[in-house]
């Protein structure tokens, strides 16, 4: 299984011994439920681009330090890109910053979320549950980092989970395209350092409770193993 990941940002240098970049996190947590997935890495925060969408078999998009609506050149390119990816049939996983880009290409919004930030561990309630949830579990646990969220879904996507501060959690369209507004890729250290480093933008209170959810069990395995087998669906 080819797996193209597209890297939308990239993780600051004094945070890459802790878990690396995320051509570093993405590996390594997949490694743990889909040891025959290969990594094609794609650095479109820097303008490198695959060639056309049959280049890999899936594409999972990362986070990002930028919104979605910004008007940077990379960005419009990846719109671009994502619209291709869906109208040839490709498989698509939005991770946060990329669940953000689902939204907004195929029709829905992306705005900061009247909450502010959501930081740290995040509580999933599963509103609809689809065959490639084995095993299904109605509550979840998955760490997050945004201040933007998909204030409105897609015509058609149906929405699958969401948190006390984000309704619009996980969402799908079609079968081929899934949305996350996560992060299971992150460890939980790396988490920690990012909000200490953010305590400007995110606020002394939130980041001071975000840290102290680090202390609550989260369960990105079982989310991995969901897309895993949300990718393996979608190539029946």
């Amino acid at each position: 299984m080819k797996i193209g990941l597209l890297e939308c940002d990239h993780v600051r240098e004094e945070l890459l011994p802790i878990a690396g970049d995320y051509r570093q996190m993405f590996p390594a947590l997949f490694a743990q439920v889909a040891p025959d997935w290969q990594f094609n890495f794609y650095d479109v925060f820097n303008g490198f681009f695959p060639e056309s969408p049959d280049e890999c078999d899936v594409y999972i998009c990362t986070g990002s330090k930028n919104s979605v609506y910004d008007g940077e050149d990379w960005i419009f390119r990846l719109k671009d890109f994502v619209k291709l990816i869906y109208q040839s049939n490709k498989i698509f996983v939005g991770v946060c910053f990329g669940h953000q880009m689902l939204g907004e290409v195929l029709g829905g919004k992306v705005e900061k979320a009247p909450v502010g930030w959501c930081v740290g561990v995040h509580s999933f309630k599963l509103l609809q549950e689809e065959s490639w949830m084995v095993p299904a579990q109605n509550d979840f646990n998955l760490l997050m980092m945004c201040q933007d969220q998909v204030v409105q879904l897609p015509v058609g996507a149906k929405l699958l989970a969401r948190t006390a501060d984000c309704p619009h959690a996980m969402f799908t369209i079609g079968k081929n395209m899934l949305g996350l507004q996560a992060h299971p890729e992150f460890p939980k250290n790396y988490d920690k350092a990012l909000m200490q480093l953010r305590v400007d933008r995110i606020g002394e209170s939130k980041v001071k409770s975000g840290i102290a959810s680090l202390e609550l069990p989260t369960h990105e395995l079982l989310v991995a193993d969901w897309i895993r087998k949300f990718v393996e669906d979608a190539l029946k």
